[in-house]
């Protein structure tokens, strides 16, 4: 070995170290870097020359590359984590929101208001409350429905707005890593990596899981393809753009995340976005669906018991709520195209009902009004063709003795009673009268639009707190009624009450509720287990560094000394020469 071979092997060594010094400076400059993994120098032997057997000299140290200390597989199962962790939280948070909303359990909520409506109809049949308690009680009732229905509407459009802020955030970070991508490939010359812009790639990566669930492929040339399911939305060094999107499926209004162009669905699963538009699509629009149900349902029974309750003296004339266009009165009521009653959440059946009327001398007389719905016609096929029209409705009451019947000016159906006659419903099977809202107690449709009825507010005294009983007045029989609907099993709601029907759900909505909070607790702990375990591997620390630094100063400190011993033995060499 020369003195000249030695000078090179000590210069290789400075090399080395100087490669190890500055990759250990890094590391332990980016201890608290987010994302940043842990880089580790490749150094092995130069290979060594012969000398002649058997003698081969080694010629110093070489670095063979500086590489990232990562696992990919956990790399991927934390990004999994990190997906459900904060899918886990968005559904809390809607979740909580949701609750609150409801506010069960706070004295303002429905099921309060429930109770002390129909509480206000049982003291009124047992004589000991006054008409305009009631009346006090449907409107402090109305206003509950309004209010809840207001504000699940206003945590529907907030998530909404969530819902687009993040998905523009998806679109930006997925556009990063193809703006990543292209540097990758154009960085990574030969078997060189772009330690710095992986780890970038990484870190939006993780920002990205946190909205969406994904999966990756990395390519040949370094690019990273990003999938949703088996929908790609970065494509090497080109991103789909990713939109919010709406659709409206028999009057429920859902919303999805489309990719590109074509406005392609894509399957989001976990994930903040996930999880806030399962919440949108499921139990935010679940409780509107309920609360309008709901209504819809006590407004129909409350409104068919009025209606055909009556007071003694009876009704002299009575309007419906809903008007009707010339276009409707001629079809069935059961028609498709009879946008007036199609449009009802509750339909009149087939049926009928009795109008009672009584002359001066207080003799009543009961009249049968067939309602034919049954889509049967005469022939016996199927069809609407003969049944029932508004025409034919009014043709029928009219033909009563006592009563005459037509439409107004404004397209309601009027019913007024001959002079010396009153009159009355009785025995509604149809649910004809309830639905079309003659002398109904509420006014709307749903939750966001009932109320009591403006003139008997008004006048409390027009309230129908008695009807009659198989011939035979009974004064508080409406009120008995309407004040047992509280606890009655409705076939319509699956055989659940009305007050029943609304604490299933809401009590649904806390088990829910607690369910996610169980779930974001657990998720945390898998998401902090992976970290650690992605720490152990790719983290920095400080202790490690610290000893590779030492190692390092020793080897450059070795080398220099070792090229200071050749440099005077060359000296020697040569003055003696």
């Amino acid at each position: 070995m020369s003195l000249n071979s030695a000078m090179h092997i000590g210069a290789s060594a400075l090399r080395a170290s100087q490669v190890g010094l500055q990759v250990t400076g890094n590391n332990l400059a980016n201890v608290s870097t987010p994302g940043y993994s842990r880089q580790v120098v490749g150094l092995a032997p130069i290979q060594g020359q012969n000398f002649g057997a058997p003698y081969i000299l080694g010629r110093g140290v070489g670095v063979t590359g500086v590489t990232r200390q990562i696992s990919e597989s956990l790399n991927a199962r934390l990004r999994t984590g990190v997906s459900d962790e904060s899918a886990a939280r968005g559904q809390l948070d809607v979740l909580s929101q949701l609750e609150s909303v409801l506010g069960e359990l706070s004295g303002s909520d429905l099921s309060s208001a429930m109770d002390r409506f129909f509480g206000a109809w049982s003291e009124l049949a047992n004589l000991t409350e006054s008409g305009a308690a009631v009346i006090a009680s449907g409107r402090e009732l109305a206003g509950v429905f309004h209010r809840i229905s207001s504000d699940l509407k206003t945590l529907r459009a907030q998530v909404d707005r969530e819902l687009g802020v993040s998905v523009t955030k998806a679109h930006e970070l997925a556009q990063s890593i193809a703006d990543l991508n292209r540097q990758i490939v154009a960085s990574e010359v030969g078997s060189a990596k772009a330690n710095g812009l992986r780890d970038q790639r990484d870190q939006v990566l993780s920002e990205l899981s946190q909205l969406m669930d994904v999966s990756v492929v990395e390519l040949g040339d370094g690019a990273m393809d990003v999938l949703v399911g088996s929908t790609p939305i970065v494509l090497g060094a080109s991103a789909r753009r990713l939109t919010l999107e709406t659709e409206t499926v028999d009057g429920v209004t859902r919303a999805y995340i489309a990719a590109g162009a074509d406005g392609r669905e894509i399957p989001i699963r976990s994930g903040r976005i996930g999880s806030m538009m399962d919440a949108r699509n499921g139990e935010i629009d679940g409780a509107l669906e309920r609360i309008d149900t709901l209504a819809a349902r006590l407004i129909h029974e409350v409104n068919t018991l009025h209606a055909t309750g009556s007071s003694k003296a009876g009704l002299t004339q009575a309007t419906s709520l809903l008007a009707f266009p010339i276009g409707d009165r001629s079809l069935p009521l059961n028609s498709p195209e009879n946008a007036s009653i199609a449009g009802l959440p509750i339909k009149p059946t087939n049926g009928g009902f009795y109008i009672e009327v009584k002359d001066s001398s207080g003799q009543t007389t009961r009249t049968r009004i067939n309602v034919d719905l049954d889509g049967i016609t005469g022939a016996g096929g199927s069809g609407v063709g003969d049944d029932t029209t508004l025409e034919g409705l009014i043709a029928s009451i009219d033909a009563v003795e006592g009563v005459s019947a037509s439409f107004g000016p404004d397209g309601k159906l009027r019913i007024n009673a001959d002079n010396g006659f009153t009159f009355g419903f009785a025995d509604d099977t149809s649910g004809v009268v309830g639905a079309l809202g003659f002398n109904a107690y509420f006014t709307g449709t749903n939750a966001s639009n009932m109320d009591v009825r403006a003139d008997l507010s008004r006048n409390p005294g027009q309230l129908s707190i008695g009807r009659s009983v198989r011939g035979e007045f009974v004064a508080n029989g409406t009120a008995m009624e309407i004040a047992g609907l509280r606890e009655k099993p409705l076939d319509a709601l699956g055989g659940a009450s009305l007050r029943g029907y609304w604490q299933d759900g809401a009590q649904s909505i806390g088990v829910a509720t607690q369910a996610a909070r169980s779930n974001f607790q657990a998720s945390v702990t898998v998401r902090e287990s992976l970290q650690a375990q992605r720490d152990s591997v790719s983290g920095v620390s400080i202790d490690e560094e610290s000893i590779n630094l030492l190692n390092f100063q020793r080897q450059y400190q070795g080398a220099a000394r070792l090229i200071s011993v050749a440099d005077e033995l060359m000296r020697t060499l040569m003055s003696l020469v």
